[in-house]
């Protein structure tokens, strides 16, 4: 008897350090929390003209974290009513970061923020003070902005807990939604959504374009325009917690009646967290939950002189300009899910190029992330001056060559993000 105990104690460890190891299977674990980020009435509107500032508020807006940990890497997702978050901000909040203690391995690197472009959000880029003598932006109001946010972060990655992920896709907008410019529009909906073990809803991320500028020039208070009215029907639908991701909607993507104001904005949210709810009636299971994260400084050529021009005079605060930009672009996968940032507002046929180099699964175009780097539009509206709204795009644009710069540097990051996917 003991000889065969020791022969088959002897063949178990032959087999054990002659087969390769499996690695552990860990369940992706995920995390989320928000806070009011409402700027102080009398703070000056970001949008449409100078000088006008908030009277009062009309709904709240949110700076919404998610911390995403699958057992060996870890990365955050946040997503901002405002503007657009300018690149300098963002390396203050991986900064601030940096200083906080974390329970998990966590990287600043691996921070990612969405802006949802709100219309009647406060001035965070500097263009909209009184006139182009000052800067718009209130730095207290920033450094509140920094804090919340890395405080989100840090408070996102205590409440970690286990997720299972389903996703849907859908369209909409067609009858309120269009590409003014008269070209490509992406009417597209994905929805990720995160469960926790009793199957209820922890947190949503829905990613569709559309400017949020119901309220644009045309009333003075604070709100999210029609995202509020998206945030509160998929809470009443889901529970849970909701973060938009805005898409490309450069070139231009505008909704079509904005003459109804406030109540017809949130009447459209509303729509569209019925179109993303719809989208979960028959949703489809990630069978992987693996993260894959890559990150690309990009130095942008500047070719608009206007740009030197509003560092120079201060009025686009901590930025640095020369006849280059410094900004970021990142790629990276949760599971068969793939998201790739574009620091500005692309024109939909970027959007579309960048989905080509996806693989199959649901996939998110995160516009204004990183960055807000004015628009991103073909180069033919540099070339031609007739095409429609050509003569606003390109003086708000950093110049003719960055569309093609940012396709460059997210089709090397797919290639990466592909590769480290096929070795995983």
């Amino acid at each position: 008897m003991n000889k065969i105990i020791i022969l088959i104690l002897i063949s178990w460890l032959t087999f054990s350090c002659s087969s390769p190891k499996l690695q552990p299977f860990h369940q992706l674990k995920i995390g989320v929390s928000k806070a009011v980020i409402n700027p102080p009435i009398g703070s000056f509107i970001a949008g449409d003209k100078q000088n006008r500032t908030f009277t009062g508020v009309l709904d709240s807006l949110y700076a919404k974290a998610v911390v995403l940990h699958d057992g060996e890497k870890s990365m955050a997702l946040v997503t901002l009513d405002c503007i657009g978050l300018l690149y300098q901000d963002l390396q203050k909040i991986r900064e601030r970061t940096a200083q906080m203690e974390f329970d998990i391995p966590f990287s600043p690197e691996n921070i990612v923020i969405s802006s949802t472009h709100t219309h009647s959000g406060p001035d965070v880029v500097g263009l909209w003070g009184k006139d182009f003598s000052e800067s718009g932006v209130n730095k207290q109001y920033m450094d509140f902005l920094v804090q919340t946010v890395a405080e989100q972060i840090q408070k996102a990655s205590k409440n970690l807990q286990e997720s299972t992920i389903r996703y849907g896709k859908n369209e909409s907008g067609e009858d309120w939604v269009a590409n003014i410019c008269q070209e490509e529009i992406d009417r597209s909906v994905t929805v990720l959504q995160f469960l926790d073990k009793n199957q209820k809803n922890i947190v949503t991320l829905t990613n569709f374009a559309c400017h949020p500028t119901y309220m644009d020039a045309v009333y003075s208070e604070v709100s999210a325009d029609y995202l509020a009215g998206f945030y509160k029907e998929m809470e009443k639908e889901w529970g849970g917690e909701h973060l938009f991701l805005q898409g490309a909607i450069g070139g231009w993507i505008q909704p079509t009646d904005k003459d109804g104001g406030y109540q017809k904005a949130l009447q459209r949210g509303q729509e569209l967290a019925l179109s993303a709810t719809a989208s979960l009636l028959k949703p489809k299971t990630l069978s992987k939950s693996k993260l894959n994260f890559q990150r690309k400084t990009v130095f942008f050529p500047v070719l608009n002189e206007a740009w030197q021009q509003l560092s120079a005079a201060g009025i686009i605060v901590d930025r640095k300009v020369t006849d280059v930009i410094e900004s970021e672009v990142v790629w990276f996968s949760i599971g068969e899910a793939t998201f790739a940032s574009h620091p500005g507002e692309t024109a939909p046929i970027y959007g579309m190029k960048t989905k080509e180099l996806m693989p199959e699964g649901p996939k998110f175009i995160l516009g204004l992330s990183q960055d807000a780097l004015g628009y991103i539009v073909k180069p033919s509206y540099f070339e031609n001056p007739n095409l429609p709204h050509a003569p606003y795009l390109t003086r708000m644009s950093l110049g003719k060559e960055t569309g093609n710069v940012l396709m460059e540097e997210l089709t090397k990051l797919s290639k990466q993000n592909n590769n480290t996917q096929l070795t995983n």
